[in-house]
């Protein structure tokens, strides 16, 4: 703990080392601890929050970061289809190369009593996509689907992949993001790792006016990242209705 202690997580950034709590009177609790990291661009890596030890987790994390930035964009370039749009459409919205990634691994201890718990509690990713490498043998993972949760099944040597707020947004709701939640276990500690690809902080990002027709107004009001992040920070994880606040009231017509 002292060791841990040495790389605490900031407030303002969440990078380092942290525990999740929930404090919500009457509420499960988070059960689990996790490591943050800002991995892209550069210029946002904090040296100090990087582990000295092991000597690999440099270069071990800097190649994971290049090949699952490249995958991010692939990705994207299948969903501007998917959407009718040239291929770099959703890129360009995201800021084209000024893009950015965080790394967050998660560690959910063996619980005593896993009934008063969650290993993370229901929420939406507030970025573009996450990209999720599981335990391959031990269950966590649930999602929200017609209004049941649902364990989703690991496979080996593969990524789950989430679609996030900020894609629902450009995509006027025709991408839906995952609501999800994280169960633990009395019999098994688990571990997984989310990397959190991510729109460029400071451009309002509103939906793509290609996406918006008078059958289909838009829907959510411009923010820019930083400003959504910030509100989701001072609300805490709600499901989806840190997304669902952002929607444009439809106006009522008099006739």
């Amino acid at each position: 703990m002292e060791i841990k202690q040495q790389y605490a997580n900031s407030p303002k950034t969440y990078e380092g080392y942290g525990s999740r709590l929930g404090t919500k009177k009457g509420a499960s609790l988070d059960w689990g601890d996790y490591y943050f990291l800002h991995v892209h661009p550069p210029s946002l890596i904090n040296q100090e929050k990087w582990p000295a030890l092991p000597s690999s987790l440099r270069p071990t994390t800097d190649e994971y970061t290049q090949e699952l930035l490249k995958l991010c964009r692939r990705l994207m370039r299948v969903l501007s289809k998917g959407l009718g749009l040239k291929e770099g459409r959703l890129q360009e919205a995201f800021g084209g190369d000024k893009d950015g990634a965080c790394l967050r691994v998660n560690f959910y201890p063996k619980c005593p009593q896993p009934d008063l718990t969650l290993g993370l509690s229901p929420h939406s990713d507030p970025g573009g996509m996450t990209v999720l490498q599981v335990d391959d043998h031990v269950k966590g993972l649930q999602v929200r689907k017609d209004g049941a949760w649902v364990t989703v099944q690991p496979v080996p040597d593969s990524f789950i992949i989430n679609i996030a707020d900020q894609i629902e947004v450009l995509s006027n709701g025709a991408y839906k993001s995952v609501e999800h939640r994280v169960m633990v276990s009395s019999t098994a500690e688990r571990l997984s790792m989310a990397f959190f690809y991510n729109p460029c902080s400071d451009i309002p990002l509103a939906p793509i006016p290609q996406l918006v027709m008078p059958d289909r107004p838009p829907l959510f009001l411009p923010m820019t990242f930083n400003e959504y992040r910030l509100y989701i920070r001072k609300n805490g994880p709600k499901g989806k209705s840190q997304v669902e606040s952002l929607k444009i009231v439809p106006k009522a017509v008099h006739v």
